[in-house]
């Protein structure tokens, strides 16, 4: 309880000195958060986009293993622990069933692929993201691009975030997850994070700085697409322009920017 109190208290000097707003570290690169005005130079190679967005073709899955390398990717790059109690479990790209994803379109008369294949789901990088507006801290914010990212120093365990998420897009870290990362299988580039945090996925915002695209899409097999929602000639929006596609509880107004093709 000292330890949380003496955090605390730095956390808030840090954020007076910062003006109150998010750190924009390495998460932050080639971007800035809606309430701050502050210019971030940019890598040459970087990847920018007006509005970052994801197209997942779900036609190109056919069981629970088309998944597994597309998760796995992710683990790696970010540090993920892998924990036996599920309850602790840290998910940034994960598998759900249709009728989870999409409760609002689920129909006993769709087909049977629909109803059993496993849909990759994740955080929707939401253009109105209330995960945002209930942080009280900022420690995670919107950059002008649309990536919603977290700043895991100025987190302080409330989880009011999560309990705003309408996707279950967060984890909250109930124990140290440093120990559960075989340390011949940490990414060193990425920063491990502390128990008492919430953390997502970011969009591969540290990957887009440096001219990569997110992990999950290199290791999609051409099943998800990455670009510019703001750019018609983007591979995201003839996607978009040729198949009709479904959002995750597209009417509760958050309007995610990922989207598939069914």
């Amino acid at each position: 309880m000292e330890s949380r109190r003496s955090f605390l208290k730095i956390a808030g000097i840090s954020a007076l000195g910062a003006g109150m707003h998010p750190t924009l570290n390495a998460f932050a690169s080639g971007g800035s958060d809606e309430g701050s005005k502050a210019v971030v130079k940019r890598n040459k190679e970087a990847l920018t986009a007006v509005r970052w967005g994801m197209v997942i073709d779900t036609r190109k899955f056919h069981s629970e293993k088309d998944l597994e390398p597309i998760i796995k990717a992710c683990d790696k790059i970010h540090n993920i622990p892998e924990f036996e109690n599920k309850d602790h479990e840290i998910k940034w790209i994960w598998g759900e069933e249709f009728k989870h994803a999409f409760p609002e379109k689920d129909s006993e008369f769709l087909p049977d692929k629909v109803h059993h294949i496993s849909f990759p789901v994740l955080c929707n990088h939401c253009e109105n993201p209330p995960c945002v507006r209930a942080c009280p801290t900022k420690a995670t914010f919107k950059r002008e691009d649309g990536i919603v990212l977290m700043d895991f120093h100025r987190c302080i365990g409330c989880r009011f975030c999560m309990a705003a998420c309408p996707y279950g897009s967060r984890s909250f870290n109930f124990r140290d997850p440093r120990p559960f990362i075989p340390e011949d299988n940490k990414n060193q580039e990425f920063p491990t994070r502390m128990k008492g945090v919430v953390e997502k996925c970011n969009f591969c915002a540290e990957r887009l700085a440096v001219g990569k695209l997110p992990a999950c899409v290199e290791a999609s097999n051409g099943a998800i697409a990455f670009g510019d929602l703001d750019d018609p000639a983007s591979d995201v929006r003839k996607l978009l322009s040729a198949n009709y596609t479904i959002q995750r509880k597209q009417a509760l107004g958050t309007e995610p920017s990922v989207f598939y093709i069914v």
